[in-house]
């Protein structure tokens, strides 16, 4: 997947960045290379699942895909 992310130069130093198709993705890092890092966690973080959350019956199908 792809995602459009909008970084920011912040007032105190540093940068932060926000992904705006992910509410509340947002993330902040003192330099740009470690901000990059910061946000793929980010992105990794908000649209991960937890599946203990979903009952998944015998006929159901769990599956997962690659946009």
């Amino acid at each position: 997947m792809k995602f459009k992310v909008i970084v920011h130069e912040a007032e105190e130093g540093g940068y932060w960045a926000e992904v705006p198709s992910v509410p509340g993705c947002v993330t902040q890092a003192e330099t740009y290379e470690e901000l990059l890092v910061n946000i793929k966690e980010a992105i990794e973080g908000c649209l991960s699942i937890d599946m203990s959350d979903f009952e998944i019956k015998d006929k159901d199908k769990l599956l997962e895909i690659v946009i």
